[in-house]
């Protein structure tokens, strides 16, 4: 009885291999050329997005490059297995038109409940597509900011300074801050005591500045020599000057830190006095 069920059912696996033996052929070879494909995306296209990116002449044109070639990378496999799934399914004998059909009517009654979703991707396009902001930059995005890591039609991706990486849908955002746009500015508030002379301490700070403009180490970050505003306010203990340095994108915080040390010793080689709040304890 065994033998007979096993040999009726070799036959029925005879039968259909052999009525079915070219769609088998054509659905491997199908998913052969999709792999292929999709292989060919991978490697191809990263390399692609540097050898581009690393021929712009300016930075700015080779972040946007370089984020927009992530995106087609996303969009290229995705298309890959959608025409490879269609296919594959034609050759199993089932009828594409209704299909096609049915998901048109899905997507009427799916788009309603998936609203957010249709945002996430038009917001994301929109992202793109205006420049607002590339993978590198330095943003500050619905109080989150951080470096971009990833930017995708569905989201963008933060890791801010303490290595925490925050997920922002596109539809969320509002106000977007971009540090890195162009040019930056090292925004200085330098505290001097009442009773220091204004324009030396002013003229100490411009040769701060001169001598960073002159170190190897410093000169290409900065952009203009320093803008000294002029006293901004009459704090509690302390004269405000406030001044800002224009220096290449993401370099404002490198150079502020720097300024403001070397600042400290020129201060105190001239004798000049940074206040700080004192405490009197009377007996």
């Amino acid at each position: 009885m065994n033998e007979l069920l096993l040999s009726k059912t070799w036959n029925m696996l005879q039968s259909w291999l052999a009525a079915h033996w070219m769609h088998g052929m054509r659905i491997a070879a199908i998913l052969f050329a999709a792999f292929l494909a999709l292989r060919f995306i991978k490697l191809v296209v990263p390399t692609l997005r540097e050898h581009i990116a690393g021929r712009q002449e300016s930075l700015e044109d080779a972040k946007r490059i370089q984020t927009l070639l992530r995106v087609a990378h996303y969009l290229l496999s995705a298309s890959t297995w959608a025409v490879a799934v269609l296919l594959v399914l034609g050759e199993i004998g089932i009828s594409l038109a209704p299909i096609l059909g049915a998901a048109g009517v899905v997507g009427i009654a799916v788009g309603f409940g998936a609203q957010t979703l249709v945002k996430d991707y038009v917001s994301g396009f929109l992202l793109l597509l205006e420049n607002q902001i590339r993978v590198g930059d330095m943003v500050e995005i619905s109080g989150k900011g951080g470096v971009v890591e990833e930017v995708t039609l569905r989201f963008i991706r933060l890791r801010d300074f303490g290595g925490n990486v925050h997920f922002i849908p596109n539809n969320t955002i509002g106000v977007i801050t971009n540090s890195s746009l162009g040019y930056a500015y090292a925004v200085l508030d330098v505290g001097i005591a009442y009773g220091s002379d204004i324009e030396v301490s002013m003229q100490v700070m411009r040769d701060v500045d001169e001598r960073m403009r002159e170190d190897p180490d410093f000169s290409s970050k900065i952009l203009k020599p320093l803008e000294i505003a002029g006293v901004d306010q009459w704090a509690d203990s302390s004269l405000m000057i406030k001044a800002r340095i224009q220096v290449k994108p993401l370099e404002q915080w490198i150079v502020r830190r720097e300024f403001l040390k070397r600042l400290k010793l020129a201060f105190d080689a001239r004798g000049l006095e940074i206040p700080f709040p004192h405490v009197k304890i009377v007996k």
